[in-house]
């Protein structure tokens, strides 16, 4: 899977409104979903992913390891010693949203920086997402609800 090159990691770190996803059952009916990224001082990325499912916040964290030079490609411990591949497929250019994925092309999620994102930049991520071999009939809009 082709995975996008020449990621700024310091640029991509902070907030991510989930806009899209395929969702796995711990996801399933959530919204209000934001991941959240720091890179702590060993080079490893702090993922906090909330969201709200049947009216309670919910909070997942997890680690992510940097596998390649492009800082695209990660692996995301959420716990001991399991981890899973993380695969940065897009990019807007001014970082205003990604898409990531896994090889496996079972979940994505969509992001952006703000909760809303325009219909035809939507439109466009999952023309590429079908491009690439992702079953768009499984990718659902999260409600962002603010």
């Amino acid at each position: 899977m082709q995975v996008f090159s020449g990621l700024d990691i310091e640029r991509f770190m902070g907030d991510w409104y989930v806009i899209g996803l395929a969702p796995n059952f711990i996801e399933e009916g959530a919204i209000n979903g934001i991941e959240s990224y720091r890179l702590n001082p060993k080079g490893q990325v702090e993922i906090s992913y909330s969201f709200i499912k049947n009216g309670k916040p919910k909070k997942m964290s997890a680690k992510g390891f940097i596998q390649n030079p492009e800082n695209t490609i990660w692996k995301v411990q959420f716990f001991w010693p399991v981890k899973f591949p993380y695969y940065v497929l897009d990019l807007d250019p001014d970082y205003k949203y990604t898409v990531v994925g896994l090889p496996s092309r079972k979940y994505v999620w969509i992001m952006s920086r703000t909760p809303e994102i325009d219909d035809d930049t939507y439109a466009g991520i999952l023309q590429r997402l079908e491009d690439i071999g992702y079953k768009i009939t499984d990718i659902k809009r999260m409600e962002q609800k603010w």
